[in-house]
């Protein structure tokens, strides 16, 4: 998107934060679903933009597995260590795209996203930390040996995106920076795609068709953190929460 369109989202997601960052839920609500009580992460999710690169790797028949936001602020020790995602997301199938979209800059000096390249094609095992500082839910890293010199830093503008699978070990160093880095992970998978056994996850249909139904399907916000969004998020992500946090 154009740098006074990440302005505009960028504009509604701190318009929300004055209005409901007070509540309790809140914080939680970024890191999970967002897309289902904030029409504005809705939006970006089916942003054409977006989902054409996408559609031209998974197919036309699209969902949204997850969109959380990741923020850093300024100055801030938050970081993510190095991971795979599908390690612990819960999906039989490996086929899912994120498009990771900086609604600031993502720089080197900001913590923007590091990948090690060709390191899709293998699985590790991981382990969790639960480092205060780290952004993901457990503090998933790697249990081997990651050579730093190997990685790739992917610096993005506002606006610009980068896209991985997940399967590549990524992972992103503290903002040292004098402002906030802000980026929303779009997990996007086909429509084809399959859960573990005994998952009970939601997807929401943001391109195509859904002919498969092996996700429940989720409801599109009809307003800025409306009560009856906000029991359809907390139904969806407590699902969401007990396959994440399986122990795999």
């Amino acid at each position: 998107m154009s740098p006074d369109a990440a302005r505009g989202y960028h504009a509604q997601f701190e318009q929300a934060e004055r209005d409901f960052g007070s509540q309790s839920e809140f914080a939680k609500m970024l890191r999970r679903y967002p897309n289902l009580v904030l029409p504005f992460v809705d939006e970006i999710t089916r942003l054409a933009a977006i989902t054409d690169v996408v559609a031209e790797i998974l197919g036309p028949d699209l969902l949204v597995l997850d969109a959380p936001f990741f923020i850093k602020d300024a100055k801030s020790k938050s970081f993510v260590s190095w991971h795979q995602d599908l390690h612990y997301w819960g999906l039989e199938s490996e086929e899912e795209v994120t498009a990771w979209v900086a609604l600031t800059p993502a720089t080197h000096e900001s913590g923007c996203m590091r990948f090690v390249p060709e390191s899709h094609r293998r699985r590790v095992e991981h382990k969790d930390t639960y480092d205060q500082d780290n952004l993901l839910t457990r503090g998933q890293a790697v249990t081997v040996e990651v050579d730093e010199s190997q990685a790739v830093d992917a610096a993005l503008q506002s606006g610009q995106m980068s896209i991985h699978h997940g399967r590549v070990f990524h992972a992103s160093h503290p903002n040292r920076s004098t402002y906030r880095r802000i980026g929303l992970a779009i997990r996007y998978i086909p429509a084809r795609a399959t859960q573990v056994e005994g998952g009970n996850m939601a997807a929401m249909l943001v391109r195509g068709k859904d002919d498969y139904g092996h996700f429940r399907s989720c409801q599109r916000p009809s307003g800025v953190m409306l009560s009856e969004d906000i029991a359809h998020w907390r139904e969806i992500s407590r699902a969401r929460n007990s396959v994440m946090l399986a122990k795999r």
